[in-house]
């Protein structure tokens, strides 16, 4: 009789977990604790394959002040049709994209031509050239050492041909556009745990673009990531940074709207070490710099995410088309956070292309990402050379 009834017993959790399966099999959110209202959610993206993957367990909302109790997370369920995006990978995409200069190249690269072209130089001429370096955003220190550097070749411009006065000035360009920076950016695994990369910048820089197109292309190179939508004071935001993940198979963590972002970027950061991601990359509030108190929160962001593991890039996103005040805004966040790259955004709809020069030149931090379009993969690893040639036509 005890073995009926311990059959029974059996059969009855078996019937309700199955159930429990049926219920949940359309849901891409699986939550970390049960106030559904207060916790940090994992966004699951479903695979393309039937074969659901192993579950995972140790999870926890510790980071939100809640009880650290372990919980088991379910498989992700498949849906069948759907196959996830396959980015193309980030090496030599700024020279399938140079078409998108084109606006910089007619008012810096054809302007410079131009008057160089001439058979003699005179002072009218050089003040021309000095403008249209100007014009174009590079930079009073580095339009000086341009404007030097050719002055002591006017003989050889004299005679030169089209091909070689071309090649003079993307040589003069990418001299001062840093090729010797170092923009290798900190996304590997170190002793057993995952790059850490923060990306901060004020509202409408486009930052959260930004992050969904770093992760496509860290995918398109082959990693593992984890999306961390530590920007919890715009509901939008995570939302859309989800999507993005969705896309191509990346888990996303998040929280509720208004909560702590430092707990969300703690979870985000811990989960990504659990999982034995090669990164995790934490968008942050697109909080305005005048602001010190929310500036002093993106401070804690870092402090609280190096308990897991330490950040090893920070990313600020710049608006190309704001000039000066795209520099004024970088020297704050400076202050606030070590900013170790820059990316900078609409560079594809900006005629002043030589604010990459301005940037690092003024701020002594490399440019290692821009952005030319709106599509989901016109995010460029910047590579001087290819740049100068790109903006010289």
């Amino acid at each position: 009789m005890e073995f009926v009834l311990i059959a029974i017993g059996i059969l009855v959790v078996a019937l309700i977990a199955g159930i429990g399966l049926l219920v949940n099999a359309g849901r891409r959110t699986t939550r970390l604790d049960d106030d559904a209202a207060a916790g940090t959610t994992l966004t699951r993206p479903r695979p393309a394959d039937t074969e659901a993957p192993p579950a995972r367990t140790g999870s926890t909302a510790s980071g939100l002040g809640l009880p650290p109790e372990t919980v088991e997370l379910p498989p992700a369920q498949a849906e069948p049709g759907l196959v996830f995006e396959t980015p193309p990978p980030s090496a030599g995409r700024l020279v399938r994209l140079r078409s998108r200069l084109a606006r910089s190249q007619s008012s810096l690269g054809r302007g410079l031509l131009t008057v160089l072209a001439r058979e003699k130089l005179t002072e009218d001429d050089w003040e021309e050239i000095e403008e249209t370096l100007l014009a174009a955003d590079i930079g009073i220190a580095a339009t000086t050492q341009i404007v030097q550097r050719l002055r002591t070749q006017s003989m050889v411009l004299a005679t030169a041909s089209a091909t070689e006065l071309r090649e003079l000035v993307v040589d003069e360009l990418t001299a001062v556009l840093g090729p010797e920076l170092d923009r290798t950016l900190g996304t590997d695994r170190h002793e057993g745990r995952p790059g850490v990369v923060l990306v901060v910048g004020v509202n409408g820089a486009g930052k959260t673009t930004t992050v969904g197109k770093i992760a496509r292309a860290l995918v398109g190179d082959g990693k593992s990531v984890i999306l961390g939508a530590a920007d919890t004071f715009r509901a939008a935001a995570a939302d859309q940074l989800e999507t993005w993940g969705e896309r191509v198979g990346v888990l996303t963590v998040r929280g509720r709207e208004g909560g702590d972002p430092a707990s969300v970027a703690f979870e985000a950061v811990r989960t990504g070490m659990e999982a034995e991601a090669d990164t995790v990359v934490v968008d942050t509030a697109g909080r305005l710099h005048t602001k010190s108190g929310l500036m002093d929160e993106l401070g804690k962001v870092k402090r609280v995410v190096e308990k897991q593991a330490p950040v090893t890039e920070v990313l600020l996103v710049l608006d190309a088309t704001t000039g000066q005040n795209g520099v004024v805004q970088a020297r704050v966040f400076t202050e606030a956070v070590e900013v170790t790259g820059v990316v900078l955004t609409k560079l594809d709809g900006t005629a002043k292309g030589g604010i990459v020069v301005r940037v690092q030149q003024e701020l002594g931090i490399p440019v290692k990402l821009i952005g030319l379009g709106e599509g989901a993969d016109d995010l460029a690893p910047f590579e001087p050379r290819a740049f100068a040639e790109a903006i010289v036509g």
